[in-house]
């Protein structure tokens, strides 16, 4: 069975990846070198049952999100990927969708940038991985959350403290993006559901989609209110890899002041909720 092959290949290469190479803390005895299901889990974004039961064949017809999900956990090459999807019975994403594929010299960045808050996403602004510290400091994103543009017009940004000019920037230049994807990556069916799901959904996307509306990400200082250590205002930069559509986004602070302060609070802290 597909499934059963999908589940040792997974099982395979978790047991070769080490925390630190997929950038998680090393600490604590471990019975194995590689990641444990529960550290899997968190890195894909989907629950430890769904991984025990993907690794023992007992979930079949994994959908194409949850395959590239775990290829990015996993640090696969590009061959072993396909390999990946080969063996769920899926076809890898061609030259028409929408590239969710991390090189390794990105996944090294990361981990080099752990005291800072970093987070990649594709051509859709879809979260495709974020550091520990990014995490802590924004939640967790799950299901559609995931997507920028989607938080941006129907879901939540949450933490982060919005202007009525800092809204209407964002909101251009997000759907000034995501048109130029569409544009793009005329084949991505998800993309496409995605951009039918906004309009139905945000009478304010629609209106910005059919105008045609143009702009793009300036660099910028955000305020983030955290539940635990405070409001921490930050640059934010958006950087662009070359050769690819991917979009890294990094939050820093001024050194020496409170914001910086906090922000080293809340490396210790990670993403625990205190009990007073």
């Amino acid at each position: 069975m597909a499934s059963t092959e999908f589940g040792r290949m997974v099982r395979h290469r978790r047991d070769r990846v080490s925390p630190e190479a997929a950038g998680l803390p090393a600490g604590g005895h471990r019975r194995a070198a590689g990641l444990r299901r529960e550290e899997l889990a968190m890195l894909a974004g989907i629950s430890v049952d769904y991984v025990t039961r993907l690794e023992q064949g007992r979930a079949t017809n994994p959908s194409d999100q949850v395959v590239e999900a775990l290829g990015r956990a996993l640090r696969l090459s590009g061959a072993e990927r396909e390999r990946l999807f080969h063996a769920a019975g899926l076809v890898p994403p061609g030259q028409g969708t929408v590239p969710a594929y991390i090189t390794p010299s990105v996944h090294r960045m990361l981990d080099r940038l752990s005291g800072t808050p970093v987070a990649v996403s594709d051509a859709s602004w879809t979260l495709l991985l974020a550091n520990p510290l990014y995490t802590a400091l924004m939640g967790e994103r799950q299901g559609r959350d995931r997507n920028g543009v989607w938080r941006a017009f129907v879901g939540s940004d949450g933490r982060v403290r919005h202007t009525s000019q800092s809204k209407i920037a964002l909101e251009t230049a997000v759907v000034s993006d995501l048109r130029e994807a569409a544009r793009r990556y005329p084949a991505d069916r998800r993309l496409r559901d995605l951009v039918a799901e906004l309009r139905a959904a945000s009478e304010r996307f629609a209106e910005l989609w059919d105008a045609g509306a143009v702009g793009r990400h300036e660099a910028s200082r955000k305020t983030i209110d955290h539940p635990v250590v405070g409001p921490l205002t930050l640059d934010c930069d958006v950087l662009s890899v070359a050769g690819s559509d991917l979009r890294i986004m990094v939050y820093t602070a001024e050194p020496g002041s409170r914001d910086a302060e906090r922000l080293e609070l809340l490396a210790v802290v990670g993403t625990q909720t205190l009990v007073e």
